[in-house]
């Protein structure tokens, strides 16, 4: 995959981060494979996703990770130089074209040192604040956003998130940069009201994980058409970690299993339709 120079990017461009909470590598392959995303598909590199290996095995850990400039990594022998990183003797992911930040510990700071308006929109409890541990995340930003119609029980839970968007991107100066981040629960258990015909009884699947992602895909247009009405964006869209249904005997993430470590990921330019 192109690695942009992102000391260019930094500053000239508005950036996206969209985790797709517990997203599985090989249902998001399979599932563009098959023609099944074709809004998210127009937009990935060939039309399909990038096998990497997520920087934590749940959510919380994960993004402490992808905050400090840890994206996940890509499951091939490397080193693998990152996008971002923190500035630290001995780094060897650290490259020409990495943008290295050392007035913060981590790229969301650093990124308002910059002049971004910097911007999280909640999904999975760890971004509810509503506890000591919903704050943690949330308040790296200098704006954020939760409700209980963007957490794991709302089958509407990722159009709530987009209009939130739509609503934070419309609100700010033409001229002010954007880092938006929003990690989508729509995929995370329980996601069994995304797929016609199943119950609470007969619960959670790989089909209707494949299913919540196909609604996310449904949605997913109006975010990026947001995120790039100003001007040029950078995104980049991945799964924080996968998670198991059965596999192997195991359920759920949080533990070391291929289904959990292995994730989709790509990033590409929105170009501005300013």
């Amino acid at each position: 995959m192109h690695r942009p120079d992102m000391n260019e990017v930094v500053g000239r461009d508005d950036l996206l981060l969209l985790t797709l909470d517990t997203l599985r590598y090989d249902v998001a392959v399979e599932l563009a494979a098959a023609g099944k995303l074709p809004n998210l598909s127009a937009h990935l590199p060939g039309g399909t996703w990038e096998r990497r290996h997520a920087p934590g095995n749940f959510t919380f850990a994960s993004h402490q990770a992808i905050f400090a400039g840890f994206l996940p990594t890509p499951a091939a022998p490397g080193p693998h130089p990152r996008l971002f990183a923190a500035r630290f003797a001995g780094s060897e992911t650290t490259a020409d074209g990495t943008f290295v930040f050392d007035s913060s510990p981590d790229l969301v700071t650093a990124l308002a040192d910059r002049g971004y308006h910097t911007v999280c929109i909640g999904g999975v409890g760890f971004f509810n604040k509503q506890g000591a541990l919903g704050n943690v995340l949330p308040g790296l930003f200098a704006e954020s956003h939760w409700e209980p119609d963007f957490s794991v029980a709302s089958p509407s839970s990722f159009e709530a998130q987009v209009a939130c968007a739509e609503k934070v991107v419309a609100d700010l100066p033409a001229e002010q940069r954007l880092f938006l981040f929003l990690n989508a629960s729509a995929l995370h258990q329980p996601n069994w009201f995304h797929l016609p015909g199943a119950t609470r009884e007969t619960g959670d699947s790989r089909e209707t994980h494949a299913a919540a992602l196909q609604y996310i895909d449904g949605q997913i247009s109006r975010l990026f058409d947001a995120v790039r009405s100003r001007r040029r964006c950078f995104a980049i869209v991945c799964s924080d970690h996968g998670t198991a249904y059965g596999d192997d005997g195991y359920t759920g993430h949080r533990l070391g299993h291929e289904s959990v470590w292995t994730v989709p990921y790509s990033h590409f330019f929105l170009e501005s339709s300013a």
